[in-house]
């Protein structure tokens, strides 16, 4: 079940927060426990008992851990569930990319390849795996104490606003909002959880499902035969890179502002995913405004571990940047464009601590925006596509006039809603664009605003709905994460 569909919209949300709003605070938890997994397993029956028998090992191994003293024994606990959980991950996302790649190893060597069972990916498993590390980790460095009962552990996990798509929320994050949101327990704050889901599901549905088929005319995907890359004019290609740059970050964004907003609905303040990121100036900037919760968890787990800006030489400074990028591509996806993708990032990362940094900084705003849009849609590129080849043959396509002869023909629907999405993704440019979107998602509203934001939220809300009941199409990015 996801966000943008009509079994959500129309029954889930409605019966599950009908019961929650009419229940006793003692009943609550139980419901989001009860709710949340109604919600992941309808779409993932099998998998539910996945999530639930990890956690349920996790709970214990890391309650006895917070009762250990002597820190080497503490650390067998933390390696244990580590290990646990990676491994799971591992088994599930990664297993068949190391054995197809492998067996194309042992072809090239003439031996037989290896037989393996094709597993299918538990939805949002990056996400939650992130999430139970976050725990344990948390409770090992003693940033926050474990929760009391396996309910709100299981909670934590679960959670269903977040669940499938994140945002990803460190432990020491949420930890007493899991046993008391009384503070947010307001109207005011229910109403901009409304709101902020409105405009969350008017961006996936309204702006990124038209997008998508746009995109999919160019790249192809289920059902849609794309058009091969050595056959592609550059303007098509320019088109489909710009489609599907604007279609990933209002999907993904919109998914995050709809978590956020019924995180809101619940009592509950999620950190904030998305910054307006294609208004960066640079990559490094980009990093700090795109995904924001996936670069704090590399940056606080990963980064900082392995040494961060307190490194004896440049080297390894630069090192430990690309391999977090190299690492955070293979989050992403277990293929080789999700691993060259993270490369990419990560070597524009160095260049600007190198030199790069101090260049664009001397340069007008408008030439910074521009060149990190660029880069940042090429990027975009080798992410979308299936394999290695087609997208260095996609991106060729973009810079290189060939006779290539097929173009797509764009609608007047699709034309309008790149425009719509371009002045939206640049909208905070400008400090009055910044100003109206700090109102916008603001937790506090005057009676003028919440009316307005009243009427706006139920025409998206009804739009949306009149879109995906219509139209059938809605396609879910993270069914890669």
């Amino acid at each position: 079940m996801v966000f943008s569909s009509s079994l959500f919209l129309c029954f889930f949300l409605p019966v599950f927060f009908g019961i929650y709003f009419i229940a006793e605070k003692k009943y609550k938890n139980i419901i989001l426990v009860v709710g949340s997994c109604i919600f992941y397993a309808w779409g993932a029956p099998k998998f539910i008992f996945v999530i639930l028998g990890t956690t349920l090992l996790d709970y214990f191994l890391v309650k006895k851990m917070h009762q250990i003293e002597q820190k080497k024994k503490r650390l067998i606990f933390l390696l244990c569930s580590i290990s646990v959980n990676l491994g799971l991950l591992f088994y599930f996302k990664y297993s068949n990319f190391f054995i197809d790649n492998v067996s194309a190893l042992l072809g090239s060597l003439n031996k037989g390849p290896i037989k393996w069972t094709e597993l299918i990916l538990p939805i949002g498993i990056s996400f939650y795996t992130f999430e139970t590390l976050t725990y344990v980790i948390d409770v090992y460095r003693r940033i926050h104490k474990p929760l009391d009962n396996f309910k709100d552990y299981l909670l934590y996990i679960i959670l269903f606003p977040k669940l499938i798509a994140g945002p990803i929320i460190r432990y020491h994050e949420i930890a007493d909002q899991i046993t008391d949101r009384s503070s947010r327990d307001t109207i005011d704050y229910k109403l901009t959880g409304f709101y902020r889901f409105c405009i969350g599901l008017g961006k996936k549905v309204l702006i990124a499902n038209t997008l998508a088929t746009l995109a999919n005319q160019v790249y192809g995907s289920e059902g849609v035969t794309g058009i091969p890359p050595e056959q592609i004019t550059m303007f098509t290609a320019w088109i489909g890179a710009f489609a599907y740059t604007f279609q990933l970050y209002f999907d993904f964004s919109g998914y995050s502002d709809m978590a956020l907003g019924l995180g809101k609905m619940l009592g509950f303040k999620f950190p904030e995913n998305f910054n307006n990121p294609y208004v960066s100036g640079s990559i490094t900037e980009f990093w700090r405004r795109w995904h924001i919760t996936l670069g704090n968890w590399m940056r606080n787990y990963l980064y900082i571990p392995l040494g961060g800006n307190k490194v004896n030489s440049k080297m390894r400074l630069y090192f430990n940047l690309w391999l977090v990028f190299i690492l955070s591509g293979l989050w992403h996806g277990a293929a080789w464009s999700f691993i060259l993708w993270g490369v990419w990032h990560g070597m524009f990362l160095v260049l600007e601590r190198i030199f790069l940094g101090k260049i664009l900084e001397r340069l007008p705003k408008f030439v910074q925006i521009s060149y990190t849009f660029l880069l940042v849609t090429i990027g975009w590129v080798m992410f979308r596509v299936e394999n290695v080849s087609s997208g260095f043959l996609y991106i060729k396509a973009m810079f290189i006039k060939s006779s290539a002869l097929q173009c797509i023909e764009i609608s007047s629907e699709h034309w309008f809603t790149l425009a719509i999405a371009v002045f939206f993704a640049f909208f905070c440019v400008f400090e009055k664009g910044r100003n109206i979107q700090s109102k916008v998602f603001s937790d506090v509203m005057g009676i003028k605003l919440s009316g307005i934001m009243a009427i706006v939220s139920i025409l998206l809300f009804v739009l949306s709905l009149s879109y995906i009941t219509a139209s059938g199409f809605n396609p879910f990015i993270y069914f890669r994460f």
